[in-house]
Order: C-alpha cells, then sequence, then structure tokens
C-alpha cells in the first residue's frame, strides 16, 4: 500500500499523517500513532475493549518471524478485508483504534516525580561553609 492509496482509505475518518516506519508506514492522527500499513497487511490498535470486535470478524494481531520464535504483538489487529470496501465503516473502526491508542498513552505516562534532594560530597561535609576554597586554589594546594 502507498502513501495516496493510505490516505484515500482513511478520507471518511479524517486528515492522518503517514510516515515511513519500519517495511511500511505509521498512520496517526492528532500525533497519536493508530495504525500500521505493512507488507502483511493493514492493522489497527487495539486494546481489550475493542479487541472482541476483531475476534468476531476472524482478525488476527499483528506477528512477525524472529529466528528464534514468531512474536505476537496483541496491541495491533489486522483489518478485516471487508473495510477496504467500506469507508464509512473504516471510519468507525479507525475512531476505536484512535481512542484505544489513546487510552495505552494515558497507562504510559510517568507518574510524577519527587524532587530529589541534592547531594552533598563528603568533603563538603567536613568543612564549614565559609572555609570551602574556590576549585582552582584546592587544586593548586594539591600540586605543591
Amino acid at each position: 500500500m502507498d502513501r495516496d492509496f493510505l490516505i484515500d482509505l482513511f478520507a471518511d475518518f479524517g486528515p492522518v499523517t503517514i510516515r515511513r516506519m519500519f517495511s511500511g508506514f505509521g498512520i496517526s492522527a492528532d500525533g497519536t500513532n493508530f495504525a500500521l500499513s505493512l507488507r502483511a497487511g493493514l492493522y489497527l490498535r487495539a486494546d481489550q475493549q475493542t479487541i472482541p470486535q476483531f475476534e468476531a470478524e476472524g482478525s488476527t494481531p499483528f506477528q512477525y518471524q524472529t529466528r528464534a520464535k514468531t512474536v505476537t504483538v496483541n496491541s495491533y489487529w489486522q483489518l478485516p478485508a471487508r473495510l477496504f470496501d467500506d469507508s464509512e465503516e473504516l471510519a468507525e473502526w479507525a475512531r476505536a483504534a484512535l481512542a484505544a491508542a489513546q487510552r495505552a498513552a494515558l497507562r504510559k505516562r510517568p507518574k510524577a516525580r519527587k524532587a530529589a534532594k541534592p547531594k552533598v560530597s563528603s568533603k563538603a561535609v567536613n568543612k564549614p561553609a565559609g572555609s570551602r576554597e574556590p576549585a582552582a586554589k584546592a587544586r593548586k594546594a594539591r600540586r605543591k
């Protein structure tokens, strides 16, 4: 699938950004990647809310082969073939995929960290604050 075909395919969904990714394209909207177009087909983002819909259509999750094993990526599922001919329903599936991607992004946001206390070196602890020499003077004193 080429870039122009993908733009036309998602026309009823709305504007999408198509970027080179792996052996195909990543498809995003509003800065969130929700689909992959690879040699093996078109895959939409899925989660626990949307996976049953894919299963009901007989779709399978994205898989790739390494030298040692087959890796299954349950977060992307193959678009049912019938949707290539139904742009309105494809747009509904794409909206559901975007929502799944946004839910996943919310779960991944890092929790706010507490501010770290400044570390004090053992040398600074042993000297009173007013008696600290500038670093250059200290180095010269050590050389002598």
